[in-house]
């Protein structure tokens, strides 16, 4: 058992579109700017938050999600990563309280009380008064020791900002440690799955600049810094990991496959893999001298038109795959080894033809939310019976989901089968976090390191 206590911040919200990512962002810049060593953390199963806390800081971001790896590797990957950190800031999920169920598991509220950081609360004050306050209020008294601690206001005129301080103040006793303007010029658009990535934005770093000018001039960055010192001690279990392997695994990364869980990579690396990145988009070829494949999620479907041009990439990948190099394939890496994907415009690109099947878009979310997958046979990463609780969100679906998975949902009243899977693949729409069952990460390296035996031995 190890013990820490983290300096960091929680920076929670009263509900989606309050203004988290705005706030957090700005926290980030303004910290970098100052020079502080900062590590940046999403509550939840989110992908492209971290990635603009990534570009702000430099570095990983990483996700803290109680559901997809316990409550244990929570703490031990908040731990490790801000081993380094002068102060760590934790982004909430939708609002404080917001979780799985009527009982809000899983949320940013328990992610606080895991990782013992001291909350501020982001409220936006449109069309409100006195009653910005009756809402903080609540949110401090709703559950008790819930470690609410102060209050940021985002979106209002800096005239008004003294008004809303003084009533917050004297309504709640909760220390207002500043605010943020209305920023158009910051703003960051949003699609089917949320926000545009930062990668997408050409005048990303001037966003950020300006939102770290106004971030340094109108919040209390000093106070946040003394609130941060504050946090609780922490107790947790480190993570042990089995298997040292030599190889060099394929991972497609670009503006088309860019989900990926920052600890699930850097676990590959432990267990001693070497990461070579490609893109689909852009490279002619799938890179040489590799003994797996990971194809991660993204928005396949936006650049469909270029993927399915791409046939060098589209080739090796095929003959790769059947010539026996493991695969794993996750969301949007999955419908690129289909045989089409439609677009929103009904329109329909070849791909890999790897599997049977063909994925289309819908105006609706399909199989939302949080699942345990249990194998039903023996596979590339493991063996029958054995479970890892996995995430869903993507707006298209497939005609052939695959049938060698059961997926569960945590309330146990759905399931239904979904991921192709056998002893060289593993391929579906969930998206899973190696941290919640490191032996589905051995089991894929042990597969590739048997290939690569394999090719030695030709």
């Amino acid at each position: 058992m190890e013990k820490r206590r983290i300096k960091g911040l929680v920076i929670a919200g009263t509900g989606s579109g309050c203004g988290k990512t705005t706030v957090t962002c700005g926290i980030l810049k303004a910290l970098h700017e100052r020079g502080k060593e900062t590590a940046a953390f999403k509550c939840g199963p989110d992908y492209i938050d971290p990635m603009f806390h990534s570009e702000i800081i430099g570095t990983g971001s990483g996700n803290l999600d109680a559901f997809l790896c316990g409550e244990n590797n929570l703490k031990y990957l908040y731990a490790k990563n801000s081993e380094k950190a002068d102060i760590a800031v934790i982004e909430g999920v939708m609002g404080f309280y917001d979780g799985l169920g009527s009982e809000g598991g899983y949320s940013t509220y328990s992610a606080a009380k895991l990782t013992g950081a001291p909350v501020v609360l982001v409220v936006n004050p449109k069309g409100m008064a006195l009653s910005v306050a009756a809402i903080i209020k609540g949110f401090r008294d709703f559950i008790p020791d819930n470690n609410i601690k102060g209050v940021i206001i985002n979106s209002v005129a800096p005239g008004l900002y003294e008004m809303y301080r003084s009533m917050i103040e004297d309504k709640t006793g909760l220390r207002v440690y500043g605010f943020l303007p209305e920023l158009k010029a910051a703003a960051i658009g949003s699609r089917h799955l949320g926000l545009i990535t930062a990668a997408e934005i050409e005048d990303m770093q001037q966003k950020l600049t300006l939102l770290a000018h106004n971030t340094l001039k109108y919040v209390d960055m000093e106070g946040l810094l003394e609130l941060a010192e504050s946090a609780e001690e922490i107790c947790y279990e480190p993570v042990e990991v089995h298997g040292r392997f030599d190889l060099r695994i394929a991972v497609a990364r670009d503006r088309a496959f860019c989900f990926y869980y920052r600890d699930s990579l850097e676990l590959l690396e432990r267990l001693g893999a070497e990461l070579v990145y490609f893109s689909p988009l852009s490279d002619r070829r799938i890179p040489e001298n590799v003994h797996g494949l990971i194809l991660g999620g993204g928005y396949p479907e936006l650049f469909a038109g270029e993927l399915s041009k791409n046939a060098g990439v589209l080739s090796g990948i095929k003959a790769a795959v059947e010539g026996g190099m493991p695969v794993y394939a996750e969301c949007g890496g999955f419908m690129y080894l289909q045989e089409t994907i439609t677009d929103a415009q009904k329109n329909s690109f070849t791909m890999a033809g790897v599997l049977r099947g063909n994925s289309f878009m819908q105006n609706k979310l399909s199989r939302f939310g949080y699942i345990t997958l249990t194998a039903k046979a023996d596979n590339l990463l493991c063996r029958k019976g054995e479970r890892i609780n996995a995430h869903e969100f993507h707006y298209s679906d497939s005609d052939k989901n695959g049938g060698d998975f059961e997926a569960m949902k945590p309330d146990g009243k759905r399931k239904w089968e979904c991921i192709f899977a056998d002893e060289t693949m593993a391929a579906g729409y969930p998206h899973m976090h190696f941290y919640g069952n490191t032996g589905f990460a051995e089991s894929f390296l042990q597969k590739c390191s048997e290939f690569k035996k394999t090719r030695e031995d030709k």
